[in-house]
């Protein structure tokens, strides 16, 4: 009995050791520099980039006045809708999501829009567009209020996150870490010091490479989300099934338990 009792904390120092051998946490935990409490850590981020409208875009102009009647023949595009295709990660019922028609920019870099005709937006921001838009239907309208934003600006995230899919970006501050927390973050085989993001930089693909594991992400010129952009991560070396996972820890229990009957037969003799 004394034997025993002076070999369980042998067995469990033994097992832990096993067991401890297979996790290495710091690979898990996102934006280390050693920042505490006690002594934040400031970091100088980039300055957010400012979309520009080109032809092609698709613009989601909202025009509110006192006018009700005048207001839903403006918005009439934003109400009346087209049937989209379903992206996985995206919400919509069986016959696949709906956006507004919006407005197109054509060729010319022009939209037509009721009461105020073609307007030329292509190259302004979408503040720009909203205070020219304003100027207009102030003509027509007693003090409207003109918003302006992209329907058809998206980016996609793929690899290994708990939701591939294609995302719309909603305005120029969407970061990288929102992006990924909207595809529910990385699964459990995401590579954190590799997150590749492509970029197409007027005609050049970018392919710049990132890691959630270092808070210098925050000060890195790909830390905004543009359109366009195709967010991929890659997979751990040893990313296996679950099956293969299972197949994989039969030798560790296998060596813990030779372990333990070694143990076993020396000290019980």
């Amino acid at each position: 009995m004394t034997n025993t009792k002076k070999l369980l904390p042998l067995l469990f120092l033994t097992a832990l050791a096993f067991s401890s051998g297979c996790v290495n946490t710091s690979k898990f935990v996102y934006f280390q520099g050693g920042v505490t409490a006690s002594n934040p850590s400031y970091l100088e981020t980039p300055p957010v980039p400012v979309a520009k409208i080109n032809q092609g875009d698709i613009l989601a102009i909202t025009v509110s006045s006192l006018n009700e009647a005048s207001n839903e023949i403006l918005n009439f595009q934003n109400i009346n809708t087209l049937q989209m295709s379903t992206f996985p990660g995206q919400s919509g019922g069986a016959m696949g999501a709906r956006q507004p028609l919006g407005y197109r920019v054509d060729s010319t870099g022009n939209v037509v829009i009721p009461f105020i005709g073609k307007q030329y937006v292509r190259g302004l921001s979408l503040m720009q567009a909203s205070d020219k838009l304003k100027e207009e239907v102030e003509k027509y309208l007693k003090e409207p209020a003109v918003n302006v934003r992209f329907l058809n600006h998206k980016f996609s995230v793929l690899g290994e996150v708990s939701k591939v899919g294609t995302y719309n970006l909603l305005d120029d501050k969407t970061t990288i870490i929102e992006a990924i927390a909207m595809a529910g973050d990385l699964s459990i085989y995401g590579k954190r010091d590799s997150v590749t993001i492509i970029r197409d930089a007027q005609g050049i693909r970018e392919i710049a490479t990132l890691s959630l594991l270092n808070r210098e992400i925050f000060s890195s010129p790909y830390f905004y989300v543009k359109n366009g952009d195709i967010i991929y991560v890659q997979p751990i070396k040893g990313k296996v099934t679950s099956t293969e996972q299972r197949v994989q820890l039969v030798p560790i229990f296998t060596g813990i338990a030779t372990t333990i009957a070694v143990l076993l037969n020396i000290f019980l003799k």
